[in-house]
């Protein structure tokens, strides 16, 4: 929930428009875990409103394929910003439509922002990213290594929820693991890997138009940063 509508929230109060698209149009489920005051940091009307926001809103209605998102024209766009949750790490680190996207971002060098699990789908960007995954699953680290050759990202510093991190949630909360641990997967992939050595505690990472959070908690300051880029970035153009 957090994840989501607070770096909304913070964009349209800054005067941007936000477009919601999934790779099938249709509104993404919100994580039940997520949907509480404690992630506002216990602040209870925070969290009602940010409820509220992502029930009624515009911005939060209107949905959108990516394809759809493509096809009207990605020019149209001045920046691309992707949520966390574990869906990333299924679904989007192997959506072709979303590779194509990232590509297009990355070439014009505009702000491209990804939040506590989202870095993962940045390996959209490979050119074999499912064949990527695919590799990752069964451990063929050979064939992961060549998989992920042409990564856009490769050589960009960045974060993303930690193995210790994502261990507590798994043995807490979920009672499952996922098939392979993210900072591993993107330093394969060629990343510059970092995480905030005190678990879920904020941290953000810039460099060039690639800006990463690693947990929820990282909700504010990575809008904060991903708002200053664009301001940068439509100030210059």
């Amino acid at each position: 929930m957090n994840e989501t509508v607070v770096p909304a929230m913070a964009l349209i109060e800054a005067g941007y428009g936000v477009v919601l698209a999934t790779p099938n149009g249709k509104k993404p489920h919100i994580d039940e875990v997520s949907d509480s005051a404690q992630h506002f940091g216990g602040d209870e009307q925070a969290y009602q409103r940010s409820r509220t926001f992502f029930a009624r809103h515009s911005s939060m209605n209107e949905l959108r394929s990516l394809r759809s998102v493509i096809e009207e024209g990605l020019e149209n766009y001045a920046g691309v910003f992707l949520p966390g949750g574990q869906a990333p790490v299924v679904d989007l680190m192997q959506d072709a439509e979303l590779g194509e996207i990232l590509r297009y971002f990355h070439a014009l060098k505009k702000p491209t922002a990804f939040l506590c699990h989202g870095p993962i789908a940045s390996l959209a960007a490979v050119p074999n990213a499912r064949q990527f995954r695919a590799a990752l699953i069964i451990r063929d680290m050979v064939k992961a290594s060549e998989m992920a050759k042409g990564w856009q990202y490769a050589g960009y510093r960045m974060t993303v929820f930690s193995a210790s991190e994502e261990k507590s949630v798994e043995e807490n909360i979920l009672r499952g693991k996922l098939y392979f641990t993210m900072p591993d997967a993107l330093q394969m992939a060629g990343g510059d890997v970092s995480t905030n050595p005190v678990d879920f505690e904020p941290y953000v990472v810039e460099d060039r138009e690639l800006i990463t959070g690693q947990n929820p908690r990282s909700d504010h300051p990575l809008a904060a940063k991903l708002i200053a880029a664009l301001d940068r970035a439509t100030s210059a153009g």
